[in-house]
């Protein structure tokens, strides 16, 4: 199934400056097979396709097997929480299942239903189980009655293969981490990923390994899949609690991110971090978007829809958001503060974005920095204007990376 990718390539606004300046669902199973359904993932990870497999399955003779006692490694995590007891007994047998990756296991259910919303936590809990794609099950019953649910990860390669890949992962993980430290507060922690992977990874439909963090890390070409994977695995490690969420994006099937910064939830969509423009001679430009690094709720729901089984928060905190923390959100009418910021913006030759409270607010600042051309009062030198106007985040863009 294709992925959506907010790619926006805007045509850029521009105003020339002259002389006193002018202007990226699960599938219930509701039809179970009475032998064996194969469950592969689909091109969106988090739908699953029911297949049912050529070969039935084997009616025991014997009583289900034995369960032996798994760890539960997983505690604190956000999606394994929302489950029951029973249900996070199932995702543990089938993380350690995975984790030694062993051909099946006897599950301690004979529930689908318990196993698939098991299965659909743990997948967005580990962001980093690159070596497995779906599972099968098999049911066995006896005298008619279900006495036993067999679970199988469908690996993609050998032990020693996927000690060779995570070796590789983690050279590259190393080399991305030397301007991060586990001490920095989890909003520089966030910021960080969220431009590590604008800045090192391309959005690529077709991508190898494109459902998870290989594509990443070792082909930096992947789609929403990948993407939210790399999130999840990389803020893990840097001590911030994320969550792989799924559901559509501008209607196409789509996956990102809920995290936790400073003990308040948020979403975040890396996929739509890195966006563009192009300028009037067709020169595209690429810069970083953080209108969806650290979203509420109400902001996902612009351009967002989640199908979850998992029970999400509502995210209605703000101090982390992006805008608010670099004192890019304007409340107030301050023209020589914003003036400020558009002269530092224009010696670095950035892009700067600043995010208005209102509506009004927004326009007032349009009219006097580029209609009225009083830009030219902060930026020495400016001769054009190049800019994104966008109503629905009551955003102007003043892109000064190009001249």
């Amino acid at each position: 199934m294709e992925k959506v990718c907010r790619k926006i390539i805007w045509v850029l606004a521009f105003v020339l400056l002259c002389g006193s300046l002018t202007g990226c669902s699960r599938e219930e199973l509701e039809k179970i097979l009475p032998e064996e359904l194969q469950l592969g993932q689909a091109e969106d990870p988090q739908q699953v396709e029911d297949e049912p497999n050529r070969q039935k399955a084997e009616v025991p003779q014997a009583e289900q097997k034995e369960i032996k006692p798994v760890q539960r490694i997983s505690v604190g995590k956000y999606a394994y929480e929302q489950l029951s007891e029973e249900e996070k007994k199932v995702y543990d047998e089938m993380l350690s299942a995975i984790l030694s990756q062993v051909e099946k296991i006897s599950l301690s259910t004979t529930s689908t239903d318990i196993m698939n919303r098991a299965y659909t936590a743990l997948c967005g809990d580990y962001g980093g189980l690159f070596w497995v794609n779906g599972y099968i099950f098999t049911r066995y019953t006896k005298g008619g009655e279900l006495v036993n649910l067999e679970f199988s990860p469908k690996y993609t390669m050998t032990r020693e293969e996927r000690r060779q890949t995570q070796k590789e992962i983690d050279r590259v993980v190393e080399e991305w981490f030397a301007g991060i430290s586990v001490n920095d507060t989890d909003y520089q922690k966030a910021k960080y990923v969220y431009e590590l992977l604008a800045l090192n990874t391309e959005y690529v439909e077709d991508a190898k390994d494109s459902q998870n963090i290989i594509s990443v890390f070792l082909g930096r070409k992947t789609v929403c899949q990948g993407y939210a994977c790399a999130v999840q695995y990389l803020l893990e490690q840097l001590g911030v609690q994320s969550t792989i969420v799924s559901g559509k994006a501008l209607g196409e099937p789509h996956a990102w991110n809920l995290i936790c910064l400073d003990g308040e939830y948020y979403y975040m969509d890396a996929t739509w971090g890195n966006n563009g423009y192009r300028n009037k001679e067709g020169v595209e430009t690429s810069f970083i978007d953080y209108n969806y690094m650290a979203m509420t709720t109400a902001e996902m729901q612009m351009g967002h829809e989640l199908d979850m089984e998992i029970s999400l928060p509502e995210c209605t905190a703000v101090l982390n958001n992006y805008y608010i923390k670099e004192g890019n959100y304007i409340e107030e009418w301050l023209p020589e503060q914003m003036g400020a910021m558009l002269a530092q913006a224009w010696e670095e030759q950035r892009v700067l974005t600043l995010r208005f409270s209102d509506d009004s607010l927004k326009d007032q600042a349009f009219q006097f920095f580029i209609k009225d051309g009083h830009i030219a009062d902060y930026c020495n030198g400016i001769s054009r204007i190049n800019y994104l106007e966008d109503s629905m985040w009551k955003e102007i863009s003043f892109c000064f990376n190009q001249s």
